[in-house]
């Protein structure tokens, strides 16, 4: 699924932080987005993700305009084409691992049965079979954003955006996270954008965009 943002600017208030932003990302790319605190890497993901309106400029989704979509069909296009995986895993900590993977799978009107099956599948694929029953407490940090990368996986989205995914993450499970992404897009064909400050994650992406006050610079 491809990803094309024209123009894209961001306002808070007299704070202009994205200054006019052209994006391109074609189907099953892996881009990271790069730059210091501040240069506008998570506004820009948080628009792209259709979770933030910019205050202009244009995106298309898979020739979709996302702009021009009504509250409720951006929010039944993001639940079925789009996951999120952020620096903070955001489990809910009553549930276990596997109630965490299913809850999207069933706000998208999926059986109790089917929800079970596929996030029990995806918790394997991530390494975690052994794992389900924990809940988050009884969690690593790494085993928790395995959790949060099964649970955006579950409506099997076109695109995965991940927000300094391993921030938190020890120099190990950080590479085995850094290895998950890839082998995902392998198996499921995803198109990836991932905010970071990790170079050597950054050196592994097709390729990188760094942002500086705003804008995107060569």
């Amino acid at each position: 699924m491809t990803i094309r943002a024209e123009g894209i600017k961001k306002s808070f208030g007299d704070l202009l932080v994205l200054k006019g932003v052209d994006f391109e990302v074609d189907k099953a790319e892996i881009v990271s987005i790069m730059g210091a605190s501040g240069a506008g890497k998570s506004t820009l993901l948080q628009i792209l993700g259709t979770l933030m309106t910019p205050s202009s400029g244009s995106i298309e989704i898979d020739g979709k305009n996302v702009l021009a979509m009504g509250s409720k069909e951006l929010s039944a296009f993001r639940n079925s084409k789009i996951g999120f995986v952020f620096q903070a895993h955001h489990l809910l900590p009553e549930f276990n691992a596997l109630e965490n993977v299913m809850i999207p799978a069933l706000i998208g009107g999926k059986s109790k049965k089917t929800a079970a099956e596929e996030a029990s599948g995806l918790l394997s694929e991530v390494g975690l079979s052994e794992r389900m029953t924990h809940k988050p407490t009884e969690l690593s940090g790494g085993e928790q954003q395995r959790v949060a990368i099964a649970r955006a996986l579950i409506n099997a989205p076109a695109i995965l955006f991940a927000d300094e995914p391993s921030g938190n993450l020890d120099s190990r499970t950080k590479e085995d996270i850094h290895n998950l992404f890839f082998s995902l897009r392998e198996k499921f064909g995803q198109t990836i954008v991932i905010v970071t400050h990790d170079p050597d994650l950054a050196a592994m992406c097709d390729r990188t965009c760094v942002m500086k006050d705003g804008l995107f610079v060569e």
